[in-house]
């Protein structure tokens, strides 16, 4: 069940994979962190809503960022984040062939807190992005990958930020698993039945294991 406000994600999870609403759900072994991350993120004046499953944070309706749960890392995902002004290079391309969004990584609450001022400049900054209009030059992904994927990566930004956190032999082999079918609606269906497991941070033949809990 996908939530309706970020208490029910901080509680629940996103509802989108099967591990939604269960103990086993990787926000429970972030709520910490993305609770404080949320806080900073409030406090620079953006509008809180749940998009794709997940807290989206705009600045006069126009998307900016989105707190989300890694297996290893909590993180704040910039839509823009190629243009964000970033002088200490604080901010991670999610995959090698990430064109405009960049992640800030958490890996504890301890960093949050010692980093607050450094984490709420960059959103500001982000927010200056949006409010001077400025877009992304895209340029043709060296990625052979299928319309179909680059469909559903463009309307669902918490899927594009996980698909590309995985690693490029994991993203190597859902485009070609993706790929391969000849008729567009059986594309279509791959991807639909396998976002479960990408949300999860899993390959195409990996089964899930249980993490370990990060250390506090």
């Amino acid at each position: 069940m996908i939530p309706l406000d970020t208490e029910q994600y901080l509680n629940e999870g996103c509802g989108r994979c099967e591990l939604g609403g269960t103990p086993q759900c990787k926000v429970h072994d972030w709520r910490k962190e993305l609770e404080a991350l949320r806080e900073i993120v409030v406090s620079c004046g953006l509008r809180e809503e749940i998009k794709w499953g997940v807290p989206c944070y705009t600045h006069h309706g126009k998307n900016v960022l989105l707190l989300s749960a890694f297996r290893s890392y909590a993180a704040i995902s910039f839509f823009k984040g190629a243009l964000v002004d970033d002088p200490n290079r604080l901010l991670v391309k999610p995959g090698e062939n990430s064109q405009a969004s960049r992640m800030y990584r958490v890996e504890g609450l301890k960093h949050v807190r010692d980093h607050e001022e450094e984490i709420r400049q960059l959103i500001l900054n982000a927010i200056d992005v949006e409010t001077s209009g400025k877009k992304i030059e895209f340029k043709r992904n060296p990625e052979p990958m299928p319309v179909e994927l680059e469909e559903k990566l463009t309307e669902d930004p918490s899927l594009r930020s996980a698909f590309e956190s995985l690693t490029p032999g994991r993203q190597r082999g859902w485009i070609i698993y993706f790929a391969s079918p000849k008729r567009s609606e059986t594309r279509t269906a791959r991807i639909e039945k396998s976002i479960g497991k990408i949300l999860n941070g899993e390959g195409m033949h990996d089964k899930y294991q249980s993490r370990t809990k990060k250390k506090t």
